[in-house]
């Protein structure tokens, strides 16, 4: 996943959480970017019809930004789902942010036959939380905890 994705992914999430235009301070927070590097990337994603921005007002994601944005999202929730059900990492979250940027769609395609993906994802994916809220539960917990709640 480039980083085209990662802000397509942040600003489709953030227009989750504030149910409209995502504004260019919640995508580089979310992103632990400075604002002026967010401005710029959403300047090129709106060059190439991804989306839209309106100064004070925020930015809206096109239907092929959406797209874009919830195959990125997706290929996230593999990532975490990989990291716990099958590598059993602790830390799934970190380590998926980590991965995440170097992870590109046909490794996610891989992993996904691994996984037990359920067919809600991506829309399972709680963005206030910054996590599949299937796993969301998983954080902290014991790994043969989590496979006995599934």
């Amino acid at each position: 996943m480039n980083s085209a994705d990662q802000y397509l992914k942040a600003i489709y999430l953030v227009q989750e959480m504030e149910d409209g235009p995502a504004s260019t301070g919640a995508v580089a927070d979310m992103l632990d970017v400075s604002p002026a590097s967010a401005n710029e990337m959403i300047g090129k994603l709106e060059e190439q019809e991804l989306c839209a921005h309106e100064k004070y007002k925020g930015v809206d994601l096109t239907e092929a930004g959406i797209r874009r944005a919830r195959d990125a999202l997706q290929n996230y929730c593999i990532i975490e789902r990989f990291l716990l059900e099958v590598l059993e990492v602790e830390d799934f979250r970190a380590e998926a942010r980590q991965l995440e940027p170097v992870i590109d769609e046909t490794v996610a395609e891989r992993l996904d036959t691994i996984i037990d993906r359920q067919p809600q994802c991506p829309d399972c994916f709680d963005a206030e939380a910054d996590v599949c809220s299937l796993l969301a539960h998983a954080e902290g917990v014991d790994i043969e905890e989590v496979d006995a709640a599934d």
